[in-house]
């Protein structure tokens, strides 16, 4: 899943980041709502953390344009102000949902996930394929019903290929999706992940690559 924070307030913005990304999220960061506008909109997130009173771009008008935009992006909406006045005004300008500071972590989390699987198509609750059975929900993977113990990255990479149904799935792609920002698209990161990820799925092969378009895994 990758995630957006966009949020002024640095100390709040790096624990939020620094917490999605232990949850296994790819998650960017922006500080203020000019930057936070910008790639909300440039760049395909599953969710996006907005505070409301931003500096720059306000964060009403971020939501506002997300959601003219037709994107299948969620928006959870933090703010100071806790009334239900403002929460009800948050949900009228299209957030998804809405969160009043102070929080807890979890609750985020669990709101994040639950906005998260909205924001894509629907998919089983347990992907499987070529014996191989990813849990999204309980983090597990198993290969003909042994345990398989995956980074959170590699896990990341299987439950997007796992996911595409058989589809070709590009190295930019998995970059974008189980990655960040901050990820450089010329490394071999995708490439040594899925060298340690096919390792310890075993033989017999459960992922192909397809020269020069990417990688899949055929359905059973």
């Amino acid at each position: 899943m990758r995630v957006l924070v966009v949020e002024d307030e640095r100390a709040l913005a790096d624990a939020l980041t620094r917490g999605l990304r232990r949850e296994g999220m790819a998650v960017d960061v922006a500080y203020e709502g000019t930057s936070g506008h910008e790639m909300a909109l440039t760049t395909r997130y599953d969710v996006v953390v907005l505070d409301r009173d931003l500096p720059g771009v306000h964060g009403d008008k971020i939501c506002a344009d997300l959601v003219a935009s037709g994107t299948l992006t969620r928006v959870l909406m933090l703010t100071a102000s806790g009334t239900v006045a403002d929460r009800v005004e948050g949900l009228e300008i299209g957030a998804d949902d809405y969160l009043p500071k102070p929080f807890a972590f979890d609750e985020l989390v669990a709101r994040v996930r639950a906005l998260g699987r909205r924001a894509t198509p629907p998919a089983p609750p347990v992907l499987a394929a070529q014996g191989v059975a990813l849990d999204p929900a309980k983090r597990t993977v198993t290969r003909g019903g042994r345990p398989v113990e995956l980074t959170r990255k590699e896990f990341g990479v299987l439950e997007v290929l796992l996911a595409a149904g058989g589809a070709v799935v590009s190295s930019e792609e998995l970059l974008e999706r189980v990655w960040d920002a901050n990820a450089d698209p010329f490394t071999t990161t995708v490439r040594v992940t899925m060298m340690t990820l096919r390792k310890k799925l075993g033989e017999p092969q459960v992922i192909e690559t397809v020269v020069g378009a990417g990688y899949r895994v055929y359905p059973s």
